[in-house]
């Protein structure tokens, strides 16, 4: 909720207008829009400063419902000169103009004396009345005349807890004898009205009237996150930006809008990057409005009150009376008051548990900055001192405390602490952030350095803030303070932290290889490096490469006497050979321990479990994956292996995809890909299911999106079997747009690609497509080559998929030489196979493949009652371009699709059809485009269209794009089943 664009209460300017979009409020707009339809009415509502009060009621008055309607705004000013009813007088007198057909009560010219701007269009004023009582009854019966004769009228009060008490009385009188054609709406701060009675007093509705008392709460954190995308220009922002900028806001819409606009900067790239955008945000200036606030508020305070704020400022965390006390250096007996006092103005609240702290870290960084700088030091020193007897001793604060008093050797002391008792207790973020602002510090000496180095190396092998923790090392190895005997290890471990990056392969391969060269003494280091040179997976190196360099590290597992050294070269090893479907990788898994009796081994063998499972997903073997993949999620959670486990989330997901579970999964990978956008095998990964699940839906542009998010424009750099799958789902969606060029094109990438690395276990998700699109544009020679290559690739391999691919693609060829009883063999064949991993949305694919490829098999009975059933199927895990073919295939069969079941009416609602339109239409597809993908006339198409854009209550297709239609097609379309 952003501020309107007008004159704030004190006369001032607002600096920018508010959001485009109206976030959060939609339920208490309504509220307050069902009584108002009602008169007489009154809305009261409440809620903190900076909250939204004023834009709810900007959005209120703009409402189509209240356009017959007259508004009169008052405002309560903050500090006001002496003016009994000034907020109704004030707003009153604005609409003079409107008295001119107006038939006025005589009594309406008390107001004379009070509005001589209009005083010539009053009645005259009558005489006194002798009594101060009879007087102001006479002028509040005035002012509800006045406003009874403008017909129907709102009247909005702003701010009633600046408001001075006789305004509150004329407003109680108004609310208890209204006229029968106003609305009032009034809006206060709660926590700010005297006595806690908005109005001064009891009140309670006249008969007969509507009334509404809404409560304005903060936003939360997905509402953050709209409104702060909205105010951006629709740029996106990931829900780690918004969560801190939730956290740092307290979900209030005047502060979201008042931070933002100070980070933004005049150009209109930011936000670059996640990382750039947090610590901008972290960084980020106080707003000049908030700071005002909070000096304004302060000013009021006793000096006991101050010094409570002051002490609860630099302390910065919520903590008890008590301890506030003792930090602020206020005698116990006067603790209570000064405490109260805080807590009256509303600069401190009670957390709960009697602990107290700022609304929100914006707040408690306004008074931190009003706090003169000698001060803050010495009341960082005794935050030391008061902290330090506490048990247990709360390390990161006396650090932090010790840093900010200027006390840099208590500050190390304590910070190492800090990191050794985070690591016990595997708290690694915590670890990992104060070892790298350690090692960030210039003055540190020498001898800490290597120290700190050594545990940032191995607490950063389970990091997963990966960009920070690579920018550390970076700077390690340049710092002359690091002993050369540690840059190999410093070394090593940032080559691993380059390659969960995206865009750092070449760079992460040339650091690891000479820290293998500067371990040569250290071997069981330089066996990590080799295994990670030995990951079939990565860019585009021939595979005989990185089994040149696996050699190495199996004649280390064959030799070495070290478990955990053996446990760590296995875990990657295994999943190695599986990826490449080399058989020895079982034999490998059952010679390894399968338990472990320390913590490193434990993480180690949760890692292991979790690569497996990861290649056995690729290769097949779903139900196995989904075994290994519990255990190494149970080992890593419980050994607190964070890196591990958030690798095992994506593997999940690609399990998902594979098993046809698609309910809530894309939403599920989009907030993967958020959450670890900066781990490149994350975001790959759930990027290409995305991407598949939008070809699958006919979501064409998503799709593009998506897969070009698996790293497919740089082959060098990126995971080699995730951007093959890529290009196999690229090639799949131009051939259902019937762009065979296109799709030949695409094929021609993956398998230059394919080709270049040697594994040809990866072109289990892109070979049947490959050989659908050579075909279309007449390359068969070239599709029986891959088809050869491919056999010949895969020969004794132990991969399910790439074999049961093998058999599609063989089903492929023998339907071009209209050789239809192998055809059909070898497509049910595939479709078994898939079925037995189980991959039922590839076997269901190719069983419609084997029911298509024959047609007077296809015309039995049983083969229209399986189409008919795949068609189902299909339409209820969201695969609405295999479903529309299906019952294509069925209409030129002859049968009606659905009619064998019957057809319900839908109404006003969007029937399943109609949904399928909506969200291409939503998407940016054309009619035509739109038919091809259904395969359905542009007339049925454009008919479709029409009902849409009529049930969804808009008048054209480009409505039909907005960011509202489209969150509420989300709603109705992106549900399996739907």
């Amino acid at each position: 909720m952003a501020r309107r664009s007008t004159l704030t209460p004190n006369g001032a300017a607002n600096s920018h207008t508010g959001s485009p979009s109206f976030v959060g409020r939609e339920s208490e707009l309504n509220a307050v829009l069902s009584t108002l339809t009602k008169t007489p009415s009154v809305a009261m509502i409440s809620g903190e400063a900076g909250v939204g009060k004023t834009r709810l009621v900007t959005e209120l008055l703009a409402h189509p419902e209240m356009v017959d309607r007259r508004a009169i705004v008052g405002y309560c000013q903050p500090i006001g000169e002496p003016f009994p009813y000034g907020v109704v007088l004030e707003a009153i007198r604005k609409v003079g103009d409107a008295l001119a057909d107006c038939r006025l009560s005589p009594v309406v010219g008390t107001l004379r004396p009070y509005l001589p701007e209009i005083a010539d269009l009053l009645p005259a004023a009558p005489g006194p009345l002798g009594d101060p009582r009879a007087e102001r009854h006479r002028l509040f019966r005035a002012v509800r005349e006045f406003l009874d004769a403008l017909g129907p009228t709102v009247l909005v009060t702003e701010d009633l807890h600046w408001s001075d008490d006789g305004s509150r009385r004329l407003l109680r009188f108004l609310m208890s004898e209204p006229p029968p054609n106003l609305s009032m709406v009034v809006t206060y701060r709660g926590e700010e009205i005297p006595g806690g009675l908005p109005l001064g007093g009891a009140y309670r509705p006249a008969p007969g009237a509507a009334s509404t008392l809404i409560e304005l709460s903060p936003l939360e954190p997905d509402e953050v996150h709209e409104l702060t995308t909205a105010l951006l220009g629709g740029r996106p922002v990931s829900t780690r930006f918004t969560r801190l900028l939730h956290e740092r806001t307290a979900g209030l819409p005047f502060v979201v809008e008042e931070l933002l606009h100070t980070l933004r900067p005049t150009d209109e790239t930011w936000p670059l990057d996640d990382l750039a955008a947090c610590d901008q945000l972290d960084g980020a200036r106080v707003p000049a409005l908030l700071r005002e606030s909070m000096a304004e508020r302060i000013s009021t305070l006793s000096i006991g009150a101050t010094r409570t704020v002051q002490a609860a400022a630099v302390v910065a965390v919520p903590v008890d009376g008590d301890l506030l006390a003792d930090l602020a250096a206020i005698p116990q007996d006067r603790a209570p008051r000064a405490l109260a006092s805080a807590l009256a103005a509303n600069v401190l609240i009670e957390t709960g548990e009697g602990l107290y702290e700022f609304r929100h870290s914006l707040a408690q960084r306004a008074a931190y900055q009003a706090i003169p700088a000698p001060e803050r030091r010495q009341l960082h020193r005794r935050a030391v001192m008061v902290l330090g007897e506490l048990e247990p001793r709360p390390l990161v604060q006396l650090a932090e405390h010790s840093r900010k008093a200027g006390a840099l050797t208590e500050w190390a002391g304590y910070a190492e602490a800090a990191v050794d008792r985070a690591i016990e207790a595997g708290d690694v973020v915590t670890a990992t952030d104060l070892l790298c602002q350690l090692l960030d510090e210039p003055m540190l000496p020498a001898s800490s350095v290597d120290q700190l180095a050594v545990k940032l190396t191995q607490v950063g092998a389970n990091g997963i803030d990966v960009q920070t923790i690579a920018r550390t090392l970076e700077r390690l190895l340049a710092d002359r303070r690091l002993s050369r005997r540690l840059h190999g290890e410093v070394r090593l471990a940032l080559g691993v932290q380059l390659l969960r990056q995206a865009g750092e392969l070449e760079t992460a391969r040339a650091h690891l290889e000479m820290a293998i060269k500067d371990l040569e003494h250290q071997p069981e280091l330089a066996g990590r490096g080799m295994a990670m040179l030995a990951m079939v997976v990565a860019g585009a190196t021939p595979v005989a490469e990185h089994l040149q360099w696996q050699a190495k590290v199996d004649e280390m597992i064959k030799t070495g006497t070290n478990e955990r050294t053996i446990m760590t070269l296995l875990a990657s090893s295994v999943a190695t050979y599986m990826l490449a479907g080399d058989p020895k990788a079982w034999a490998m898994l059952d010679g390894a321990p399968k338990a472990a009796d320390t913590p490193e081994v434990r993480r180690e063998l949760a890692r292991m479990q979790c690569n497996i499972a990861d290649a056995c997903a690729w290769n097949g073997y779903h139900v196995k994956a989904r075994r290994f993949l519990e255990i190494g999620s149970r080992l890593a959670q419980s050994s607190g292996e964070i890196y591990v486990l958030s690798l095992s989330h994506s593997t999940r997901a690609h399990l998902d995809w594979r098993a046809g579970e698609w309910d809530g999964l894309a939403p599920r990978c989009l907030a993967l890909a958020d959450e670890y956008r900066e781990i490149r095998s994350i975001t790959n990964e759930v990027a290409l299911v995305l991407g598949l699940l939008a070809v699958a839906s006919g979501s064409w542009e998503s799709a593009e999106v998506r897969f070009a998010e698996t790293g497919i424009s740089q082959p060098g750099d990126a995971f080699a079997h995730v951007a093959i799958a890529a290009r196999g789902g690229l090639t799949r969606m131009r051939l259902c747009q019937e762009d065979g060029e296109g799709a030949a094109q695409e094929a021609d990438r993956g398998l230059d690609l394919l080709r270049r690395k040697g594994i040809w276990t990866f072109a289990a998700e892109m070979a049947p497509h490959l050989v659908d699109a050579y075909r279309a544009v007449g390359r068969i020679s070239d599709a029986r080559l891959f088809v050869d290559d491919f056999a010949h690739g895969i020969a004794g391999r132990d991969a399910p998929s790439a074999h049961a691919a093998l058999s599609w693609c063989k089903g492929i060829l023998a339907a071009h030489d209209d050789d239809r009883e192998a055809a059909s063999g070898h497509l049910l064949e595939a479709s078994a196979a898939y079925e037995r991993m189980p991959a039922p949305y590839h076997a269901a694919l190719a069983a419609e493949r084997a029911l298509t490829c024959h047609p007077s098999a296809a015309a039995e009975p049983a083969a229209i009652d399986r189409l008919f059933a795949l068609a189902q199927w299909f339409q209820s895990i969201g695969a609405t371009i295999d479903a529309a073919r299906c019952q294509f295939a069925l209409r030129e069969k002859g049968v009606s699709y659905p009619s064998r079941r019957g057809r319900r009416g839908y109404g006003t609602e969007l029937s399943p059809r109609e949904r399928e339109v909506a969200r291409m239409i939503a998407a940016g597809q054309t009619n035509r485009e739109i038919a091809k993908a259904l395969f359905l006339s542009p007339r049925t198409v454009e008919r479709h269209t029409a009902s849409v854009l009529k049930k969804m209550g808009v008048s054209s297709r480009t409505e039909l794009q907005d960011d509202s239609s489209r969150a509420h097609l989300e709603e109705l379309v992106d549900r399996p089943g739907a």
